[in-house]
């Protein structure tokens, strides 16, 4: 008796059970039916607030993923390649052609692991069955055998296929034999149709080319690689993620190190896009009050701009915006301009912690450009400031002098596109996108070359990195390391680096340290064409003699010594009376 109730209260439970795992798919199955679309045009999808685990259906098929694991041999799991004795000597030898060394990348595999160095709440995170697929666009130019089918390997590996609806790889008028019918035969052996060879008939540069590869893609999402990157693991699915809850998204990946020498695979830290006056890119340190705002270390960040190689967005939204300046020439500025018609045309760019990209980051560009980069860099830069810069772009002409009087070719088309966009100006988009960047007539009492007329030398970085003491160099007046400001806190500063004197004795180089604004050992007093005092230590900044290397001195303060006065180029209208005010006390010494 006793066990036919026990099977009674069993059979309930388990039909109750059941009715419950029933009525939850249901609701599943309806609310999933019901879910709304969004909007026919470019915007947000109501799909919920990021958050550490956001997600809207499960979805585990991480089917193609991780075929690389387990794998044994040189520079598996990201290590690094050593090379000794003659393998050395050659692989030494490659680097005027490649710029990375090309023997130790041929050692090493073409589906070779890395490291998977994404946060572990990567993990967790779980995404829409509904995402759209993408398309892969990498533009190459004569690249390197090996790293350019690194590449498409580890985009084949590592992505969901599911998402991936083909690999393009546009050759843009390569001329090594290899990179011909060896490079189709190979695709075609090896990849199924899922990648695509286009080949230009004459040299277009990035930005055309990646144009072309674009119009013949078929995904709804565009993702753009450089020829010389390898994907972490799952890295696709983020990007495609941000796009589908907001096509006015432009999302980036952390551009992850690959030593250009040993091709080690590291990390990088959480940083973000910017940029100097020159219209260089440069990677800062997020603002504390940024991080606060985050709720997760994996939740996406605003970035004021994008390095440019690497980044994916919704191709329709790509073309609405206006794609690229085809005004522009073969590579550089493009990815700056690209920056600030996201952001003051209602756009939005970030990058996406989930997702992780290894880059080849090489200290010189290995292959020719027709009328020199720094020729093409400099038009492409007048043009995106001559657009999208307004009243600000005369900081631009002051750091870079070479770049006034310039052609920079017609900019009708794009003046129209800001117009139809309904495009914000630049003043927003210092005051709500990148208040970080330090306006010079705002921050400043004088800024631009800091020269010692008798000599005609110039305050120089000499590219010296923090801790390292600050040099003088002739004046050339192209801007760049001789650009500097005595900013209205007293710092005597480039970009993120000041002046700091912490040995207050004679003799002693002032160094570069990070900006603190606390005054201090990086407080200074100038008094226009005269002495720049360090006040903590009474001493004057003294250009030194010929045995000092070039590096300033700190000396007793004299005015009647050439030696110790400077004068800035620009100083701002009010401020030069202001600096006029202290002249008495300093020519006292």
């Amino acid at each position: 008796m006793g066990n036919a109730k026990m099977a009674t209260k069993k059979l309930f439970m388990s039909v109750v059970v059941t009715s419950l795992v029933w009525f939850a798919l249901v609701m599943v199955y309806i609310l999933n039916s019901n879910k709304k679309n969004g909007p026919e045009q470019f915007g947000r999808r109501n799909i919920g607030r990021y958050r550490d685990l956001a997600a809207v259906i499960v979805d585990d098929d991480l089917s193609s993923v991780g075929t690389d694991r387990h794998r044994f041999g040189p520079g598996e799991n990201g290590q690094p390649v050593l090379l000794y004795g003659e393998q050395r000597r050659k692989g030494e030898k490659t680097f005027d052609a490649n710029a990375f060394n090309l023997v130790a990348s041929d050692i090493i595999s073409m589906e070779r692991s890395v490291p998977d160095v994404r946060h572990s709440l990567c993990d967790s995170v779980r995404y829409s069955k509904n995402l759209p697929t993408a398309s892969v666009v990498i533009i190459f130019h004569n690249e390197a055998w090996s790293t350019l089918l690194r590449t498409v390997h580890s985009v084949i590996n590592r992505s969901k296929l599911k998402l991936l609806q083909e690999v393009i790889l546009v050759d843009d008028y390569s001329d090594k034999g290899e990179l011909k019918e060896q490079l189709d035969d190979y695709v075609e052996t090896n990849f199924h149709n899922k990648v695509k060879v286009i080949r230009l008939e004459k040299r277009e540069g990035l930005i055309r080319a990646r144009l072309l590869g674009a119009s013949k893609a078929s995904g709804k999402i565009l993702a753009f690689l450089d020829s010389h990157c390898e994907v972490n693991h799952n890295w696709l699915e983020p990007l495609i993620d941000r796009i589908y809850r907001d096509s006015s998204t432009i999302a980036c990946p952390v551009i992850d190190i690959i030593d250009p020498n040993t091709f080690e695979y590291s990390a990088s830290p959480s940083v973000r896009g910017g940029f100097n006056w020159g219209l260089h890119f440069k990677w800062n340190n997020i603002p504390q009050s940024d991080i606060l705002k985050r709720n997760s270390e994996i939740e996406p960040i605003r970035s004021p701009a994008m390095a440019g190689g690497l980044f994916a967005v919704d191709r329709s939204y790509f073309e609405h915006i206006g794609s690229y300046d085809t005004g522009m020439e073969i590579w550089g500025g493009e990815n700056i301009e690209l920056s600030f018609r996201i952001w003051q045309c209602g756009g939005t760019l970030e990058i996406v912690p989930c997702s992780r990209v290894g880059h080849i980051f090489r200290k010189t560009h290995p292959y020719s450009v027709p009328g020199g980069i720094d020729q093409v860099f400099t038009h492409n830069s007048i043009r995106a400031a001559e657009v999208w810069m307004d009243e600000y772009k005369r900081f631009f002409y002051a750091t870079r002098p070479d770049a006034q009087g310039r052609a920079f070719g017609d900019i009708t088309e794009r003046v129209q596109i800001r117009k139809r966009l309904g495009c914000k100006n630049f003043k927003w988009y210092l005051e709500n996108v990148f208040p970080e960047l330090s306006v010079p007539n705002e921050n400043a009492h004088a800024w631009g070359e800091c020269r010692n007329p008798a000599s005609n030398l110039c305050m120089d970085t000499l590219m010296r990195e923090q801790g390292q003491p600050v040099g003088v160099y002739t004046c050339h007046g192209g801007g760049g390391n001789q650009v500097f400001s005595y900013t209205k806190l007293g710092e005597i500063r480039h970009e993120e680096w000041c002046l700091d004197v912490s040995r207050k004795k004679v003799g002693e180089p002032p160094t570069f340290e990070q900006c603190h604004g606390l005054g201090g050992n990086q407080m200074w007093k100038h008094t226009q064409n005269g002495v720049i005092k360090h006040q903590a230590s009474g001493l004057c900044l003294d250009r030194g003699s010929a045995i000092d290397n070039g590096n300033l001195r700190m000396s007793h303060c004299s005015s009647r010594k050439d030696s110790q006065l400077w004068q800035f180029s620009q100083y701002f209208e009010g401020e030069a009376d202001v600096i006029r005010s202290n002249e008495e006390e300093y020519f006292a010494f």
